[in-house]
């Protein structure tokens, strides 16, 4: 898929490598790997992004647009919310406003997640990339 940053291009090919139910164990990997939010920051600072199955907050720090910084809140009981903002948060963190708008807003078709996720699922990650993208744009 065009159009993506070479960290979320990689996250993408590691999907599309395997089978679909590894699939699902590799969304649940990196459920493990969001990274913890900084000192700094509270989820209750942060962004709610409502269209989520489960709560999820979000931050968007494009105070240096070459470099924009991205932070998640998730819970642990929400793998697959905090799955999505795994691969968001390690696919877009540090990269540029312009590479993360040029995102294709369906670009999480390219995991291959339709048939083992819900669309309700999906869309949350499509709010997610969408709520980055408009503050981005602000």
């Amino acid at each position: 898929m065009s159009g993506l940053p070479q960290p979320l291009a990689e996250i993408v090919d590691d999907f599309a490598g395997v089978g679909e139910q590894d699939r699902l164990e590799l969304l649940l990997e990196f459920s493990r790997e969001l990274p913890a939010l900084p000192e700094h920051l509270t989820a209750a600072a942060m962004e709610p992004v409502p269209e989520c199955q489960s709560p999820l907050f979000l931050d968007v720090d494009a105070s240096d647009r070459e470099a924009v910084r991205l932070y998640f809140s998730a819970p642990p009981e929400a793998p697959t919310t905090r799955g999505f903002a795994s691969i968001l948060a390690q696919g877009l963190d540090g990269q540029s406003a312009a590479a993360i708008a040029a995102v294709p807003d369906d670009f999480h078709h390219a995991l291959g997640l339709d048939s083992v996720v819900s669309p309700l699922r999906l869309r949350g990650m499509s709010a997610m990339l969408a709520r980055i993208k408009r503050r981005l744009a602000a």
